[in-house]
C-alpha cells in the first residue's frame, strides 16, 4: 500500500515543492483502493474523472489560483448527491438512480478545487450502527477485518483509516460519525445542527440530520468545516451564523471548565475504555483545565426517544419511495397498489422496513400522544440538560461508544443491542449541539477506542482545539 501523506499540509508543501503532484497523489489514492478491495469501501469510484481534474488543479498549482483545498482528495458517503452519479443510498430501491444536482457542500469543494474520489458504502438510508445492513454488503474494518467499522458512515470512516483519501464527507442521525471514527482510530466532526447545509443530502429524520466531517487531525477538519458551513437559502434549516476561521482560536486551560457527567461513566461502559477516558481527564487537569463533575439526568431515555422520533420522520420520508416517480419498479404487479407493497418490499432491507413500521406505529392513531408527543417532550427536557450544563462547563467529556468495534454478525439478530452502540452519541442529535471523536487508545486486543468532546452550539472552533489538547 502507498504510504500519503496524512495532512493537507504536507501534501501541499510536497506539491509546491515538486516532490508530489495532484496526479501522482489520486494515482496512489486509486492504488490504495484497488489493492484493498476486500474491505468493500467504495460502490462509485471516479478513477477516471479524478486523475483528470487532478491535472487541471496542478496547472492551477503552477499558475498560483489554487483553491483552498486544492490537494485534498475526498471520499462522500452515498447518501449526498452529486450530478449525474449513483445516489444509492446503500439500497436497492436506487440502485440505478443517478442525481440530477450537487448538495450544497459538494458544489463548495469544487469550487475550492478539492477532487471527489468516489462514494462510500454506508448502511441503507443511513439506518444502522455497523455498516452492515447494506444492499452493498458489509464494510470491514481495517484495524481487524472480521469487526465492523460503525455505521452507518463506515465507508466514509474506512477511506480515511485505510489511506484511500484524505478526507470523507460522511452524516449522522444518532452518531453515524463519531461511532465509526471510534471504531477506526480516526476524528470524526459532527456540527452544529444547521451549520452545513443539508440541500442534497437523503432524509432519513430531517430534525436530526447533520452532515459532517472525518479526517486526520483538526487543521485538514477545520479547512474543510471552513468551505461547506454557512447559510444556504435552498435549505431553510440552515443557520446564518457568521462562518468562523475555525483554526484561528486558542484555548487558555485555566480560562477553560470542563464538565465530566457521571451518567456517561455508569453500567455498561467497557472498563478498559472507563480507564482510558478517565486518564485523558486527568491529563487535562495537569493542564490546567478545570474538571467539574456535572448531571444529564435525562439520560437514561435518550435511546426510547431517539429511536422513536427519527423512526418515526423516517416513515414520512421514505413515503416518496413507492416505485412510481423513480427508483426500482417491482415487475412483479397486477395493480398499482400491488406495485407499491412489492417496490417497497423488494426495494427495502429489514432495518429500513423495520423503522417504517416502527415510525408508522407510533404517528398512528391511539399512539401517537402516548409515544411520538411524550418523546418529544423528553427531547426538551434533554436539550434542558445540555443548556443547563453549558451554564456551568464550556465542554463536557464522555466516551464516544460503551465497547470497541464488535464482531461482524455479533448484533445483527438483536437490534436493541445494537441500538444501544448509540447510548452516548444520540442525545448530542437530540440537542442539535456540536461533537467530536478523537482517537483516545487502545485495548487489549489493539482495537481503538475515541473521547467525545461535546460543545456549545456554533462552538466547533473550540471543539477543534481541544483536540488539539487532547490528542497532544
Amino acid at each position: 500500500m502507498n504510504s500519503v501523506p496524512k495532512s493537507l499540509k504536507e501534501i501541499r508543501l510536497q506539491i509546491e515543492s515538486g516532490s508530489l503532484s495532484c496526479e501522482k497523489l489520486v494515482n496512489q489514492y486509486v492504488e490504495n483502493i484497488e489493492t484493498q478491495k476486500d474491505l468493500n469501501v467504495f460502490i462509485s469510484l471516479f478513477s477516471d474523472e479524478a486523475k483528470a481534474r487532478a491535472k487541471e488543479i496542478d496547472i492551477k498549482f503552477k499558475n498560483g489560483t489554487a483553491g483552498k483545498l486544492a490537494g485534498a482528495v475526498i471520499s462522500v458517503k452515498d447518501v449526498i448527491s452529486v450530478k449525474d452519479k449513483l445516489l444509492t443510498c446503500g439500497s436497492k430501491i436506487l440502485s440505478n438512480f443517478t442525481a440530477i444536482y450537487s448538495a450544497t457542500v459538494i458544489e463548495r469543494l469544487l469550487k475550492e478545487d478539492a477532487i471527489i474520489i468516489g462514494k462510500v458504502n454506508c448502511d441503507e438510508f443511513a439506518m444502522g450502527s455497523s455498516n452492515e445492513n447494506s444492499y452493498y454488503g458489509a464494510v470491514l474494518n481495517p484495524v481487524d477485518k472480521t469487526r465492523v467499522p460503525g455505521g452507518s458512515s463506515g465507508g466514509s470512516a474506512v477511506s480515511v483509516a485505510a489511506n484511500m483519501c484524505l478526507l470523507s464527507l460522511g452524516s449522522e442521525t444518532g452518531g453515524s460519525i463519531r461511532q465509526p471514527a471510534s471504531f477506526c482510530g480516526i476524528t470524526g466532526l459532527k456540527a452544529t445542527y444547521g451549520r452545513i447545509s443539508r440541500f442534497g443530502l437523503v432524509a432519513f429524520a430531517s430534525s436530526f440530520d447533520s452532515i459532517g466531517i472525518f479526517g486526520n487531525n483538526n487543521y485538514d477538519i477545520a479547512a474543510l468545516l471552513e468551505i461547506i458551513s454557512g447559510y444556504d437559502e435552498r435549505d431553510s434549516t440552515s443557520s446564518k451564523m457568521e462562518v468562523d476561521k475555525f483554526t484561528d482560536k486558542k484555548l487558555n486551560p485555566k480560562e477553560i471548565k470542563i464538565g465530566f457527567a457521571k451518567e456517561y461513566f455508569e453500567k455498561g461502559l467497557d472498563e478498559e475504555i472507563k480507564a482510558g477516558i478517565l486518564n485523558k481527564i486527568n491529563k487535562l487537569k495537569e493542564k490546567g483545565f478545570t474538571i467539574k463533575e456535572i448531571s444529564l439526568p435525562h439520560t437514561k431515555y435518550v435511546i426510547q426517544s431517539y429511536y422513536i422520533l427519527t423512526s418515526a420522520e423516517a416513515s414520512s420520508n421514505l413515503s416518496r419511495y413507492d416505485g412510481v416517480r423513480y427508483g426500482q419498479r417491482s415487475e412483479e404487479s397486477a395493480t398499482m397498489e400491488d406495485m407499491y407493497v412489492n417496490s417497497r418490499s423488494e426495494g427495502f432491507g429489514a432495518e429500513v422496513k423495520r423503522r417504517i413500521m416502527l415510525g408508522t406505529y407510533v404517528l398512528s392513531a391511539g399512539y401517537y400522544d402516548a409515544y411520538y408527543r411524550k418523546a418529544q417532550k423528553v427531547r426538551r427536557l434533554i436539550m434542558n440538560d445540555f443548556e443547563n450544563a453549558f451554564k456551568e462547563v464550556d465542554f463536557i467529556i464522555s466516551p464516544t461508544t460503551p465497547t470497541t468495534a464488535f464482531r461482524l454478525g455479533e448484533k445483527s439478530g438483536d437490534p436493541l443491542a445494537m441500538y444501544l452502540n448509540d447510548i452516548y452519541t444520540a442525545s448530542v442529535n437530540l440537542a442539535g449541539i456540536p461533537a467530536i471523536s478523537i482517537p483516545a487508545g487502545f485495548d487489549k486486543d489493539k482495537l481503538p477506542f475515541g473521547i467525545q468532546i461535546m460543545g456549545k452550539k456554533f462552538d466547533e472552533t473550540g471543539l477543534l482545539k481541544m483536540w488539539e489538547e487532547v490528542a497532544g
